[in-house]
């Protein structure tokens, strides 16, 4: 029997078909990190197709230029271009490097971040003596809000939820007196409240060793809303995946060389990973298809380390 819709169920489904962006009209692109010149410690963003071709330098400047994040065609990276060594800005750009703009005049810290509310909101890590915060920047790089961990050390915030909780890496770590990684990943709601550790490195695995990663920055799956992140177990970094309750964690791919870090493309169909063999002599960008599995490596050897790769729309 044929069941008939009606017209209230009609609109409604075509509301809902309109409601979500249709990303089908966006080339997708990724950039990447390059150390350049080892000798003056030159990091660079560079740009390349999916296939691997056409790589460009997009900053193309001579300090320190290293993207974390890119949300639909906007990339953000922080540089320490115009300031002290290592002492890093937030700025933003288009996939080709063009309109440069500083976001903030807030000082961050070497980490990770992440965007809600379609953009208009930014969660960064700010170079604060306390280390365990974070700010949310809206776009002209005011800070609308502050958010206590209520841990020692916090890092590589990623809003998950519809941005209402923020998943992230902390520890016991404080500051320049670093006596070894020791961080999980954790997950709290965005007001600060009901913090809940999500990872636990296995008590009997002692290969992270004091600076390897137990859990590294975490990435959100966009369809299958797990968590991901590096974690040096069984002598090997391995990517992993962990569900929002920290209910089930798993083993995600089986590559044979290590895995870093790495980005999903926003419907979830690819996977873009940073590979390196054990001594980490050489860096490459790895892309997996998700649903078969197979991964085809995109650099070349012109550089050692090519590192950290984020999917962003070219158009």
């Amino acid at each position: 029997m044929v069941r008939g819709v009606t017209i209230l169920g009609l609109l409604t489904l075509l509301l809902s078909c309109n409601s979500k962006e249709d990303t089908s009209q966006h080339e997708l692109g990724l950039v990447y990190n390059v150390l350049r010149d080892v000798d003056i410690d030159n990091f660079e963003v560079y740009s390349m197709n999916l296939d691997g071709s056409d790589k460009k330098n997009i900053t193309d400047l001579y300090p320190v230029d290293w993207t974390y994040y890119s949300y639909k065609d906007t990339l953000y990276f922080v540089s320490d271009r115009g300031a002290c060594k290592r002492c890093y800005f937030l700025y933003k750009s288009n996939f080709k490097g063009e309109n440069v703009q500083k976001v903030s005049e807030l000082e961050l810290a070497d980490s990770w971040m992440s965007t809600r509310k379609d953009g208009a909101e930014i969660i960064v890590k700010p170079k604060l003596i306390t280390e365990n915060t974070f700010y949310i920047l809206d776009q002209k790089g005011n800070i609308i809000n502050r958010l206590e961990t209520g841990l020692p050390y916090a890092a590589d915030p990623l809003f998950v939820n519809d941005g209402k909780q923020l998943v992230f890496r902390g520890g016991k770590t404080v500051g320049k007196n670093i006596d070894g990684f020791e961080e999980e990943l954790y997950i709290m709601d965005d007001d600060g409240q009901n913090r809940k550790q999500l990872t636990h490195y296995p008590e009997k695995d002692t290969t992270a060793g004091k600076y390897g990663y137990r859990a590294g920055a975490p990435k959100l799956h966009p369809t299958e809303n797990f968590v991901t992140y590096q974690s040096k177990q069984n002598g090997k970094y391995s990517l992993y995946a962990v569900s929002l309750d920290g209910s089930k964690t798993w083993k995600l791919t089986e590559n044979t060389e290590n895995e870093g870090w790495h980005d999903w493309s926003p419907d979830g169909k690819w996977l873009a990973i940073e590979l390196f063999d054990d001594e980490q002599s050489q860096f490459h960008i790895g892309l997996m298809n998700w649903e078969t599995k197979e991964m085809k490596i995109l650099t070349d050897d012109t550089f050692k380390y090519q590192q950290a790769p984020n999917f962003i729309f070219k158009n």
